[in-house]
């Protein structure tokens, strides 16, 4: 490790930064916790080719074999961006047969071509996650997509407001002080969130101003106090698994599954949308790059992707949150 540290920095690369250390996870324990009123969610999260999903069944597994067949079992919410559509199966990776007996939610939800956003998914999870605790169920929340996960444990509330290109336009031609004046003026600024960038800044003015005129709905989620496991893999070997997968699902027929949906009239441009596996066989199937290009271009994509992933989480955890990583 430290010459690898000594190479990257006579190189002018920046070293990168320590795994964190990884715990054993009391089952037993977490079930009596939950079972005790001490936490109301458990989610699992990790970067892509982790071992999320293996995880969270077995441990959904291991908690209905210790509750038996008196109570209604764990069931998995799914935090995943982009599984939410229909018929996009194995680009985004949905292994549906890998869930077995265990009921799984928020999966094929919106149909190919659409936007679903991150406000539907707090009002689908809430819907999901109110049922199965009505039921007396395990609520395990399990995905990689970290914006959708602080979404719906971190209190976020955000209002249905629509777009107003209009007002967009006129505020696009303020400075960034007078937009902060701006925002000041109609609601409390509690933190930087709210214009860390230009974009973000126009949309909770356009939020603001709306709110002055109109009744919103918000979302309104009851207090989760959650328990995150983090799934642990070197860097080398998640690298390895990316790649690893990405031919599988070559081989599986991924190139076919996105021809078929170009086949069923959904546009290159919102297929590219989506990104990473979308993107880049669109492109080759529309002949802008070619099938070697497409793979290698691709494998380096998803490999960036889950740093990403895995800077998110690390984020989550300067922000206070507790993140129990574990190997898998």
């Amino acid at each position: 490790m430290t010459k690898k540290k000594d190479r990257q920095k006579g190189s002018g690369v920046p070293p990168m930064a320590e795994l964190p250390s990884p715990e054993h996870i009391d089952k037993e324990g977490l079930l009596r916790e939950y079972l005790g009123g001490g936490l109301d969610l458990i989610c699992i999260l990790g970067p892509t080719a982790s071992g999320k999903t293996r995880y969270a069944v077995s441990l959904a597994r291991e908690f209905n074999a210790r509750l038996g067949g008196g109570q209604a079992g764990a069931e998995i919410i799914s935090a995943d961006s982009r599984q939410v559509y229909r018929g996009m199966d194995i680009g985004t990776g949905k292994d549906l047969s890998e869930y077995g007996e265990i009921p799984v939610h928020l999966l094929d939800i919106a149909p190919a071509g659409s936007k679903y956003n991150i406000f539907q998914y707090q009002n689908d999870f809430e819907r999901v996650y109110s049922d199965i605790r009505g039921r007396g169920g395990i609520p395990i929340l399990c995905g990689g997509s970290g914006l959708y996960i602080e979404a719906v444990t971190c209190g976020y509330s955000l209002p249905d407001v629509p777009a107003d290109q209009e007002l967009r336009e006129r505020l696009e031609k303020e400075d960034t002080d007078v937009l902060i004046k701006m925002l000041a003026s109609l609601k409390p600024l509690h933190n930087s969130t709210d214009y860390d960038t230009r974009k973000r800044l126009i949309r909770a003015l356009e939020i603001a101003i709306y709110e002055q005129e109109h009744p919103v709905d918000t979302t309104h989620f009851l207090p989760k106090h959650t328990y995150y496991i983090g799934t642990l893999v070197s860097r080398d070997e998640r690298n390895a698994r990316i790649d690893r997968r990405l031919d599988a699902r070559l081989e599986e027929g991924m190139v076919g599954e996105v021809r078929s949906l170009l086949e069923d009239g959904i546009p290159a441009d919102d297929l590219i949308y989506y990104g990473l596996e979308y993107k880049y066989v669109t492109l080759y199937l529309t002949g802008k790059m070619t099938y070697q290009e497409m793979r290698e271009r691709l494998s380096i994509a998803i490999h960036q992707f889950a740093k990403r992933q895995m800077t998110w989480f690390r984020g989550m955890e300067r922000k206070g949150i507790k993140i129990h990583w574990t190997e898998v």
